[in-house]
């Protein structure tokens, strides 16, 4: 039998699990009312509320199968429904999403980042696959790639839009898009093209876009380079060594650039906490000296010979330490892929549609963001003397 101090303890310790119940289930009711509305049917509305917390339970994977189970359905067949035939405008949700995420975690800090993932799948049927190279395995494989815009900022991260990459292969043969669902208004674009409609969308939102960031697959393409300047847009984006800047005795490349600079330049500096502490480099800023442009170069601290190179264009002169935490931001999209992956299913889907596709992609965004959002506020209470959940959702 407890006595009564350790009946108390154990009471004090349900009351704070209880509490915390609570308030996650307060906190999925309230995300959920904001895009409940674009349910019109109450099937599809009770089937999107189920979907989403079977995408937040801890099954092992969360694909129409284990959500219906989740749900207590025999059959996968709501589920597929949702996905499938209800009507619903997944485009709709996606900007509730970006609001909800933009609402709870933006901050001055925050910076855009866009970045492209792997889906593996078999056979030639899913919307967008082919054999092509993708960064989640590191090799060629068959596979849909996704090109998604992340938020950063030092309250959270969350994806907030997306895009599904179609290969040449795929729009220049209708009939195979007319059986994958893809409209005949859908054409070939780029993997830059898909990033700045994304940017485009929260710019006519009427959000302010502070800063963006990208790798070398958007960095080295100078139309969305071009479009981010004339939208007066700060950014740091990865470019390749061989990428050529304006200089006022002509071109250079960026590795001639580095190699030409002085050697008393380079500072060391983190870019942001890794899981194993801070990322440190050493950074070297360069004004080529023609044009707005700057070259940031990084470092290897332990391989002093690898180096990587960024293009800046920024409205207002900044700190080196702020460039480099602008191009750090970018990390942190992986760890946000990874982060959905494995906690709410954004890879575990098995639809072939091109709007099945976004839809499923829109919920798992939406629930990663719920967690990030939680997580968020966890640690706000947590730092004013609140009971709370110490580990990170």
């Amino acid at each position: 039998m407890l006595d009564l101090e350790e009946d108390a303890a154990v009471a004090a310790s349900w009351t704070v699990v209880d509490d915390r119940l609570a308030r996650w289930r307060a906190g999925f009711d309230d995300m959920f009312a904001l895009v409940a509305g674009r349910f019109a049917q109450a099937d599809s509305r009770r089937r999107a509320r189920m979907y989403l917390l079977g995408l937040l339970s801890g099954a092992e994977r969360k694909n129409s199968w284990t959500l219906a189970e989740q749900a207590g359905d025999l059959t996968p067949d709501g589920m597929q429904r949702l996905l499938n035939f209800y009507r619903w405008d997944a485009e709709a949700v996606r900007d509730d999403l970006r609001s909800y995420v933009l609402d709870h975690l933006a901050d001055p800090s925050g910076v855009f980042v866009a970045d492209e993932t792997g889906f593996l799948k078999k056979g030639t049927k899913s919307a967008g696959v082919q054999r092509q190279y993708s960064g989640t395995a590191g090799r060629i494989e068959n596979c849909q790639l996704g090109v998604f815009l992340a938020y950063v900022s030092a309250r959270g991260r969350a994806l907030i839009d997306r895009e599904l990459y179609l290969p040449a292969s795929w729009t220049e043969d209708r009939e195979r898009c007319a059986q994958a669902g893809i409209g005949a208004e859908v054409g070939f674009a780029t993997k830059p093209v898909l990033a700045q409609r994304m940017l485009e969308r929260v710019l006519d939102a009427g959000v302010e876009l502070g800063w963006f960031t990208a790798d070398e697959a958007y960095g080295d393409n100078p139309g969305l380079r071009a479009w981010l300047e004339d939208n007066g847009l700060n950014y740091v984006m990865a470019v390749s060594c061989d990428q050529r800047l304006a200089t006022p005795k002509g071109s250079a490349r960026a590795d001639e650039l580095a190699r030409s600079a002085p050697r008393k330049g380079w500072q060391r500096l983190s870019a942001g906490r890794g899981s194993k502490g801070h990322r440190l480099y050493d950074w070297l800023l360069i004004d080529p000296g023609a044009d707005e442009h700057l070259l940031l170069v990084r470092r290897s601290i332990s391989k002093p010979t690898e180096l990587a190179y960024y293009i800046c264009h920024t409205r207002h002169p900044v700190p080196l330490a702020e460039l480099v935490r602008i191009a750090g931001s970018r990390w942190a999209v992986e760890e946000t892929f990874q982060f959905a992956k494995n906690e709410t299913g954004l890879d575990h889907y098995q639809v072939r549609k091109y709007d099945a596709w976004y839809r499923h992609i829109t919920l798992s965004m939406l629930a990663a963001a719920f967690l990030a959002v939680t997580a968020h506020a966890e640690r706000v209470r947590e730092e004013k003397g609140a009971p709370a959940v110490r580990e990170a959702i």
